[in-house]
């Protein structure tokens, strides 16, 4: 009976983690001290700040840059974000985004591994003021759940298009 009590601890335990794991957790690994960490990916984890770029011809360019404090996990992320919405003081800019370039390509994102997406807008006719994005990030399979928000001021038009996530700030 000591010995199936045991088993089924153990089995317990594992769905557990692997469950963690699938909600955004990182499971438990030697890098990490065998603790399990939350992932830097989830939303709650993360920072993200708008900045101005360099303007390409017929296009303004902003920058978005994720940052995540130490003691998160690393994570994977590849694509562009989705789901994509901006706002001006709490109200929606009507303006949906599209997404461009290759969404295959797989960054690490975690602390000390900042990353970074770009929102290229078309520069004819006029921009509608915005201060806030929400976005749903990409993993290599498939959707982080939740959404993360940036700050930040930029334009938003019709035509606004999400680059996929790079390496760096």
């Amino acid at each position: 009976m000591m010995r199936t009590n045991q088993k089924i601890a153990v089995t317990l335990a594992a769905t557990v983690l692997a469950g963690a794991a699938g909600a955004g957790f990182a499971q438990a690994s030697p890098a990490t001290g065998g603790s399990v960490a939350p992932s830097a990916c989830r939303p709650a984890n993360h920072t993200a700040k708008i900045t101005e770029a360099a303007n390409s011809a017929g296009h303004r360019h902003y920058r978005v840059t994720l940052t995540a404090p130490s003691g998160y996990e690393p994570c994977e992320l590849a694509g562009s974000p989705t789901d994509v919405r901006f706002s001006n003081h709490g109200s929606d800019s009507g303006v949906t985004a599209g997404r461009y370039g290759g969404q295959e390509t797989v960054v690490t994102f975690g602390p000390n591994h900042p990353v970074h997406f770009d929102i290229q807008v078309p520069s004819g006719g006029r921009g509608t003021p915005a201060d806030e994005a929400s976005f749903t990030l990409q993993a290599p399979g498939g959707r982080i759940p939740g959404t993360s928000f940036a700050e930040g001021r930029l334009k938003v038009a019709t035509g606004t298009l999400i680059g996929p996530v790079q390496r760096g700030v």
